[in-house]
């Protein structure tokens, strides 16, 4: 037990003296990465709501030529 906390001590401090060595808020900028996330993450989206609109219509037009069951037997 007593191991445990002698590590847990140990862990705190070496948590504390790395919080010490942050930037100083006014250093801290998104920059051109956070950027290019954000602009990919854009067009991942846009291609899913393509690809979304493209099978919409496939089903749509599936439904209207029959290919779907639309009364299911009953079951007994």
């Amino acid at each position: 037990m007593d191991t445990l906390v002698a590590v847990v001590n140990v862990l705190s401090a070496g948590l504390v003296a790395f919080a010490e060595k942050a930037p100083d808020p006014e250093d801290v900028k998104a920059g051109w990465g956070a950027f290019a996330i954000f602009a990919g993450l854009a067009l991942a989206i846009a291609l899913l709501g393509v690809s979304l609109t493209k099978h919409l219509k496939k089903t749509k037009a599936n439904a209207e030529a029959g290919v779907f069951d639309e009364d299911p037997e009953p079951e007994a």
